[in-house]
């Protein structure tokens, strides 16, 4: 940010009405140039961060509303005015949607914030609110820099802390406890917030799945407070979720509740998450079977008397050779298919609107030529050929086209035990039999804690993308 130098009057831009905004582009790069109403000096001219057009307004118009949220120009604004508006900007820091242009404009964008506010505190004649409200300012932009490194837990608690004292009373809450004293904390409540912060890191089909377990876990708990709960409360409920459902059912279910709790005790919401050991431990296998060899060579054998323009070979092919589940796959577009150290890879992505299941499935998968038969070079003139999107169908037909031709050509039942889901278990299969380290199959599955994906472009992506070749050549040749 550029200030130049202010008016002879001693106008200053954060107490004055503003002038009409300036737009302009230099370098390729957009600018916004600010100066306060009848003066033709004392501007400030800041840099957007980028090139897009559309991003550069939207930026923009997020810079005019927080330099006038802050009313520098009343010193009479009470606390309550003041804390209205601090919601008003850190709500929108939180549920704000960016694209990867605007994450990176935003961190500079907020560093520069922070420096402006922190030399009004310093500067500025504020009221004892003002400055009150400066410093709960600062708290934001701070928390709200690592919410763009999707950590929104600390952005959370001040949107709770500040709506908390609207709705109270002398005594501020903890910003973990948006129950009151007097009222249960329920697991309704303690899922709300969960679902919230992580509704921007999971994929469409785990948020809802995650929901629909949260909500049959409220259901039973109903208005247990959470705060008191006992480890009888807990194998009532382990009870309760055995009756109708399959184990493997009764398993996720639980699974989802020790991952709501834990993540409750690590954000103080709690003091003690009672699930250790409630998961059962036989029956819970997978219904899904892999796919023998045998059927894995059927099924490619079929693939290949498709032409080489048919969408259908290649998905099958893709599903065989990579494990990618159906809707990582149905979502590729030509930009995907890539090189990495030297290897054709396909990219699981969320470039685009593009969806993935969990932060760990964003990966790279390399290519084997010459997997079950499988023809790289084909593949790539197909993908030249492409449009922008590899498969161009919906989600519904994609799997349902998919899934009756592996019914047809393998003769499967219609009990779901194996679909083209099956195939990732086949692959997990032939990996374990190759002993294939874990680390290195969890990366190429997309399971890994530690996912390639984190540093897919840094230093040790070279090795890690050659060493998953390898793996599978190991596997599939």
């Amino acid at each position: 940010m550029t200030i130049n130098q202010p008016s002879q009057t001693g106008t200053n831009l954060l107490q004055t009405a503003l002038a009409k905004p300036y737009h302009y582009r230099r370098s390729g790069r957009y600018y916004l140039r600010l100066r306060p109403q009848g003066t033709a000096t004392g501007f400030f001219t800041l840099s957007l961060r980028t090139t897009d057009k559309a991003t550069a307004m939207t930026i923009s118009k997020d810079i005019l509303t927080t330099l006038k949220a802050y009313h520098f120009d009343n010193p009479e604004a009470t606390w309550d005015e003041l804390r209205e508006r601090l919601i008003d900007i850190a709500e929108s820091c939180l549920t704000m949607a960016h694209g990867d242009s605007s994450l990176v404009a935003y961190e500079m964008i907020n560093d520069e914030h922070h420096e402006a506010l922190r030399e009004a505190s310093a500067k500025m004649p504020l009221s004892v609110n003002q400055q009150r409200a400066v410093g709960k300012a600062l708290e934001i932009i701070e928390a709200a820099q690592e919410r763009l490194e999707g950590r929104p837990g600390k952005l959370v608690g001040i949107v709770e802390g500040l709506k908390a004292e609207a709705c109270s009373t002398s005594v501020a809450l903890s910003p973990s406890l948006s129950v009151l004293p007097s009222e249960p904390f329920t697991f309704k409540a303690l899922s709300a917030l969960y679902l919230d912060e992580h509704k921007e890191h999971a994929g469409e089909g785990t948020h809802r799945d995650v929901k629909s377990s949260c909500k049959t876990i409220a259901e039973i708990l109903g208005d247990l407070d959470l705060r008191t709960h006992t480890r009888e409360d807990m194998k009532t409920l382990k009870a309760k979720l055995s009756v109708g459902r399959s184990v493997s059912t009764v398993s996720k279910i639980l699974g989802t509740l020790s991952t709501v709790m834990k993540w409750a005790v690590n954000n103080d919401y709690l003091t003690k998450a009672l699930t250790e050991g409630l998961k059962p431990t036989k029956g819970a296998e997978s219904s899904r079977e892999a796919f023998s060899q045998d059927q894995v060579k059927a099924l490619m054998a079929h693939a290949k008397t498709r032409p080489v323009d048919s969408w259908q070979r290649w998905a099958l092919s893709l599903g065989v050779i990579t494990g990618g589940r159906i809707e990582e796959l149905r979502q590729l577009t030509k930009a995907d298919v890539k090189q990495v150290a030297g290897v054709w890879v396909i990219d699981i992505n969320r470039d685009n609107g593009k969806t993935a299941k969990t932060k760990n499935a964003l990966r790279v998968i390399p290519l084997t030529d010459g997997a079950y038969g499988f023809d790289l070079q084909a593949f790539l003139e197909f993908v030249d050929k492409a449009d922008s999107r590899l498969f161009t169908l919906g989600a519904g037909q994609f799997s349902g086209v998919l899934n009756g031709t592996l019914r047809d050509v393998l003769g499967l039942k219609a009990d779901r035990t194996q679909t083209f889901h099956s195939l990732r278990h086949s692959l997990a299969g032939a990996m374990k039999a190759a002993e294939v380290p874990v680390g290195t199959a969890e990366s190429i599955l997309g399971h890994a804690s530690g996912s390639i994906s984190y540093d897919l472009y840094g230093a040790g992506s070279a090795v890690e993308v050659t060493r998953m070749a390898e793996a599978l050549k190991t596997a599939l040749l």
